[in-house]
């Protein structure tokens, strides 16, 4: 524990990996399956002892009256919070570039990005720090910081772990998932918090988690490769990754074999959309009048909104306020349809997804398909990871990189199915699973990792 405190301590001053540090840890519990793991808590998940900012100044010196559930897990089986990860503001961003508090350096690669929005959770993993982290996953945020971190990053099935005490982004993405340089930990950590949570009311109920735990630990598995996965702009050492992988499965007597899922081209768009438009209604509490940030001084004859707009505008970093207008944009009267029409597609795209799998949808009727596969392989990022230079040149093109840059994660976040980053030479491969067969997906990892 020493040990780990002073890394914990080097890093700070390096580069801002924690929000705030926890001098003296937490006493753990005596006994539990966590007994003797520390653990980073990505700073959008409250707690009651330390402040919790979302990396946001607009929550300024912001204590939580309550430990979110996965805290209160966690500490009653045995783990030790050592401090709160550093993020993208709200969890807004690919890059962890755009946090109030600093960038976040990335210890596989101190020249590249960590990637984000859980960008401080994989480096204190990759650096050493901590023997696990928890972060939250919306489009990609917990696979795509662990690919570039060159840790495993878990997304589990949408409502499988408690949401409840997470500040929410978009609260139908939002997912509390793990990130770890071992798998079987990730595992154990994961039988922790998979229960039902009546406090969030998008928690899976007992009876439908007692259905989905059908799946055998099969000897032989079917990958399917989605054919609108295969991009041109893939990079030839993420390609030629993907391709040894998947030899490596064959080598181990499972099988490859292409699927089609014809909405996965619309997805990109489709979470924009709903994203930011969620976005837009969560973070209108954000005002100061009660919390947070309060512009100073304050002029005792300003209007109540404009000290609102006044807080805001000086909170809020760009990032945030620029997801929050197109949210806004999106919800108005004079574009209010779009919203409704990428809720249709995103259904659409789901029960697509769905049906490339041999076992059945849970929650979705004939939402398989007795021929098709067990998981999808995919890589988890167009690239390696891209410098810090090239993430701060905002120029058209690496606009457009980011952006793109989540095509393989997203579809995942808008179907709500279970997946894992798996570190393999340096390059994240994703293994996604049917709603609901996260177990498979773990077991999945531990073939190529």
């Amino acid at each position: 524990m020493a040990r780990q405190l002073t890394q914990l301590r080097c890093y700070s001053t390096r580069g801002d990996i924690f929000n705030s540090i926890i001098t003296k840890c937490t006493i753990a519990a005596h006994n539990g399956p966590l007994l003797n793991t520390t653990y980073a808590l990505k700073d959008n998940i409250v707690t009651q002892d330390f402040l919790t900012t979302a990396a946001s100044h607009a929550l300024y010196n912001y204590q939580s009256p309550f430990d979110a559930t996965v805290v209160k897990l966690l500490f009653e089986n045995g783990a030790t919070c050592i401090g709160k990860a550093n993020l993208d503001e709200f969890g807004m961003g690919s890059s962890n570039l755009n946090s109030y508090y600093g960038a976040v350096i990335n210890p596989f690669n101190e020249q590249a990005v960590p990637g984000g929005s859980s960008g401080g959770s994989a480096a204190a993993v990759s650096g050493k720090i901590a023997s696990f982290s928890i972060g939250t996953d919306t489009g990609g945020s917990i696979r795509l910081p662990a690919s570039y971190c060159n840790v495993f990053g878990f997304k589990p099935t949408y409502g499988r772990i408690s949401r409840w005490g997470v500040i929410p982004y978009a609260q139908t993405l939002d997912t509390v998932g793990i990130i770890s340089d071992n798998v079987d930990l990730v595992e154990r950590v994961y039988d922790v918090l998979n229960v039902e949570d009546q406090k969030d009311p998008t928690s899976l109920p007992q009876s439908v988690r007692d259905s989905m735990n059908t799946t055998d630990q099969l000897s032989q598995l079917t990958f399917g490769i989605p054919s609108h996965f295969l991009f041109d702009e893939v990079s030839d050492q993420v390609r030629s990754t993907w391709i040894e992988v998947m030899e490596h499965l064959i080598d181990l007597g499972h099988k490859i074999k292409f699927i089609s899922a014809k909405a996965i081209r619309k997805a990109l768009p489709v979470y924009y959309t709903i994203a930011t438009s969620e976005a837009a209604s969560n973070l209108a509490r954000y005002d100061g009048t009660r919390y947070g940030y309060t512009s100073n001084p304050v002029n005792v004859n300003d209007h109540p909104m404009e000290l609102i707009f006044k807080n805001r505008t000086e909170s809020l970093g760009p990032e945030v306020r620029r997801r929050i207008l197109l949210g806004n944009y999106t919800l108005s009267s004079k574009s209010g349809d779009h919203y409704a029409k990428a809720t249709e597609l995103r259904e659409k795209l789901t029960r697509e997804l769905s049906s490339v799998f041999k076992m059945e949808h849970p929650l979705l009727q004939d939402s398989y398909n007795e021929q098709g596969c067990d998981l999808i392989i995919s890589p988890t990022a167009m690239d390696v990871a891209p410098t810090v230079q090239e993430s701060t040149t905002k120029n058209a093109e690496n606009l457009i990189n980011e952006y793109i840059n989540d095509i393989f994660t997203v579809p995942v976040s808008l179907a709500g199915l279970p997946a894992i980053s798996v570190p393999f030479n340096g390059i994240g491969i994703q293994l996604v699973g049917q709603y609901g067969d996260d177990k498979l997906v773990l077991h999945a990892a531990k073939l190529i990792k």
